[in-house]
């Protein structure tokens, strides 16, 4: 099945990326040597490249593909994107690189127009909920940019989610108790969006319009066979465990991310 969509070209590298990010951990490496004490391996540059490793294989590699095949596996890549990379990113740049990164006058003029981390985890959770609705998808998958766009709004707002938790500004994080209230508000804020897809699996009809339509729309490349993977990809219950699958991931996040803040950073 796997071969099948390798010699379609569908499972390659995205070499522009790659090339980019290397740029990136570059630039990381520079600013580390000149403005840090720190060592490359030490903690907090060894996260930068885990997260910025990860994003790649998320997105830039075969992997991307193949998590297209089904609800569930779609639902894993979207949760590793925004709820278990960007606090592994922010959690990877140190304060005497963050400080030097607010001076360009770009970023701290757009600084000063960002939104609050809660409004961005409310438009968020809604922006998240509307493009997994057919009616949305039927529009934006019509338009590669505007697909590409739509997510990579998603994932900026998904670093907004995460500053008060991991910046790397002591002065902007939450404290410890605050931190707790301000993740039990996250579940609370993304509790529909990760219903969605139980909710709807669970719809008694012998076929779920929603299942066909989404399916058609996002989880499978239109010039795939809908018979790549077996049961029980993509009917209810590779659905309903989309949800589960994004319910537990983000409670992970949660949790790696408190234990890591506690570890690497000095408040």
């Amino acid at each position: 099945m796997y071969y099948e969509l390798l010699f379609q070209g569908q499972l390659v590298w995205n070499t522009q990326l790659l090339v980019t990010f290397i740029c990136l951990i570059g630039i990381y490496i520079f600013l580390l040597i000149r403005f840090t004490k720190n060592k490359i391996y030490y903690k907090q540059p060894l996260l930068f490249f885990l997260g910025i490793g990860l994003l790649y294989l998320v997105v830039g590699s075969p992997l991307s593909s193949i998590t297209q095949l089904s609800f569930s596996l779609h639902m894993i890549q979207m949760s590793i994107l925004y709820f278990i990379i960007p606090p592994i990113i922010l959690l990877g740049i140190t304060e005497c690189i963050y400080l030097q990164i607010v001076k360009i006058p770009i970023i701290k003029g757009l600084s000063k127009i960002l939104m609050s981390p809660r409004i961005a985890h409310y438009i968020f959770a809604g922006l998240f909920l509307l493009y997994h609705l057919p009616f949305v998808l039927n529009v934006i998958s019509q338009s590669n940019y505007l697909q590409n766009g739509y997510l990579l709004v998603l994932f900026l707002l998904s670093f907004a989610m995460w500053w008060p938790i991991v910046a790397p500004d002591p002065n902007q994080r939450l404290s410890r108790g605050h931190m707790k209230r301000y993740a039990f508000l996250s579940g609370l804020i993304l509790m529909p969006a990760r219903m969605l897809f139980i909710v709807t699996a669970l719809v008694d009809a012998g076929e779920n319009p929603f299942l066909s339509q989404i399916t058609a729309h996002l989880c499978i490349p239109e010039s795939s066979s809908f018979n790549l993977l077996p049961p029980p990809f993509n009917t209810k219950i590779d659905q309903f465990m989309s949800g589960i699958f994004m319910l537990g991931l983000h409670k992970v996040g949660l949790v790696m991310t408190v234990k890591l803040s506690n570890k690497v950073l000095i408040s």
